[in-house]
């Protein structure tokens, strides 16, 4: 298969749109106040756009993964103000680099502000990814930049934007995190972020847990993937993973309105760096889909502790996994999940007799292959207060991607109350009628804990063309309640 066939859409991403389709990046709403003049004099955004990347002109020109035009990763992905974190960076052809640093936030409506740029940099040709049992790991790359991260710096979401002197650009996503004591604990969904990832998308030996490709360059299903995949690498495409996008809309909104967040990342939560006590709550923003034992543990424990748990996706700690230590033994850099492949023990959390409703209070039903409406159900619970909504008005497009309902056979978490506030029937892959539905319950306690039950409800809070005050209204009750807010 040619390079010039190799397109981010028609690989892993294209694979995944049923499942999410509001997690494609780069992300074109994600805009700064900085504009760049490209090669032909014109003036463009700081970010790059898909369609260019798929032979559109007229804007900045996304690096892909055949010809590695700019491609990076960083030594880690969280890291606290004050400390310091590499850069491992590849340009080809050789030429100067520069990185602009971008915090995620509301910011007037532009979605992220510029922090800091680099001085110019030497790039250079980094070796090719090293391959064993379709693993993929760039750990050998030499560390381009170190970026010290000021004191002063806010803590949240941030975004490394590299760009060549010839104008090609990439993303290197990380987040800056403190064990300061706030309302909302962000946990970031890196594990799932990783686990989708295809780099490289060459059509040759890139993998993830779900694809690889055969020798003639056709893209293999979840029995052929890998095994094994290493944070040592950049994401696929222009660098940001396939999800992110839920993760961002949560942050601008939450941002916009004043609440008191942390920041952390699920391996922070697999390393016990979270202390559940710092917290009212923890939010899950995004698609949550690979959790490790230790993440589990962690998070019954915030609840039995009394920290209230918000997960604003579906298909959540759906797989069990494993965090292991890279090559050179720096933790964590390793994610292992088997699935179905070979013999050992099974690796959904509901196949070791721990099903994620225990935890959820529903958990995962199937993917939704067109947008459904969600339709409202116990209406006169705080939850939907001031909402405007009644039972049986139906929020259109608000069951989409994945959905989660509830399992009458499937033991319920301990609860001193429990209700469900959405009952949507939508059509499976096979046309069949199913049903979405969006769970609450109080723990013993005192911790609530929220699921949504949907792929849609975070772009709902802040996406262009997805607003939906109904939901906007729900999540601050939600969160306010929690947060002890009048």
């Amino acid at each position: 298969m040619g390079a010039d066939q190799i397109r981010r859409w028609e690989s892993g991403a294209l694979a995944h749109a049923v499942s999410d389709p509001f997690g494609q990046g780069p992300l074109p709403w994600l805009r700064g106040s900085d504009n760049y003049f490209d090669d032909t004099g014109q003036m463009v955004p700081w970010y790059a756009d898909e369609v260019l990347a798929r032979g559109g002109t007229g804007g900045p020109r996304t690096a892909d993964d055949v010809r590695r035009q700019i491609k990076g990763f960083a030594s880690d992905g969280a890291v606290a103000p004050g400390d310091s974190i590499d850069f491992h960076v590849t340009v080809d052809p050789p030429q100067q680099f520069s990185v602009d640093i971008y915090r995620i936030g509301h910011y007037g409506g532009h979605g992220a502000a510029k922090i800091t740029t680099s001085p110019r940099l030497s790039g250079i040709v980094q070796p090719p990814p090293l391959i064993v049992d379709r693993t993929v790991s760039c750990h050998h790359w030499w560390q381009s930049w170190r970026l010290q991260v000021p004191s002063y710096w806010a803590i949240g979401a941030y975004v490394a934007v590299l760009t060549t002197a010839d104008g090609h650009r990439s993303h290197v996503p990380f987040t800056v995190r403190d064990d300061h004591p706030a309302d909302l604990l962000l946990v970031l969904p890196d594990v799932t972020w990783q686990a989708y990832n295809l780099y490289p998308e060459d059509g040759r030996t890139g993998a993830s847990l779900y694809h690889a490709w055969d020798a003639d360059g056709r893209l293999l299903g979840e029995e052929d993937a890998a095994v094994t995949v290493s944070f040592d690498r950049p994401y696929a495409g222009a660098g940001l993973p396939l999800h992110v996008g839920h993760a961002y809309d949560f942050i601008r909104w939450a941002e916009r309105y004043g609440y008191d967040l942390a920041y952390a990342e699920t391996r922070d939560l697999h390393a016990g760096r979270v202390d559940p006590g710092r917290y009212r709550g923890l939010v899950f923003p995004g698609h949550d889909e690979y959790w490790s034992a230790s993440m589990r543990r962690a998070a019954e424990r915030a609840r039995d502790q009394g920290t209230s748990l918000v997960f604003l996706s579906a298909n959540t700690m759906y797989w069990q996994v494993e965090l292991g230590p890279s090559a050179s033994g720096v933790p964590d850099r390793l994610l292992t999940c088997r699935k179905r492949q070979g013999p050992g023990r099974p690796s959904l959390w509901r196949e070791v007799d721990r099903p994620e409703q225990q935890l959820l209070g529903i958990q995962y039903a199937g993917r939704v292959p067109e947008p459904h409406p969600m339709v409202v159900r116990n209406a006169e619970h705080w939850l939907w207060e001031a909402t405007g909504a009644g039972d049986g008005d139906e929020i259109p497009g608000l069951v989409a991607g994945e959905a989660d309902r509830y399992f009458p056979r499937t033991a319920l978490p301990e609860h001193e109350s429990r209700i469900l506030l959405a009952h949507s029937p939508y059509r499976d892959g096979d046309g069949m009628l199913r049903h979405q539905e969006t769970s609450l319950y109080r723990a013993p306690s005192g911790a609530w804990v929220f699921a949504s039950g949907t792929f849609a409800w975070s772009p709902a809070l802040d996406r262009p063309g997805h607003v939906d005050s109904r939901i906007q209204r729900a999540t601050a009750n939600l969160l306010d309640r929690i947060c002890k807010r009048d």
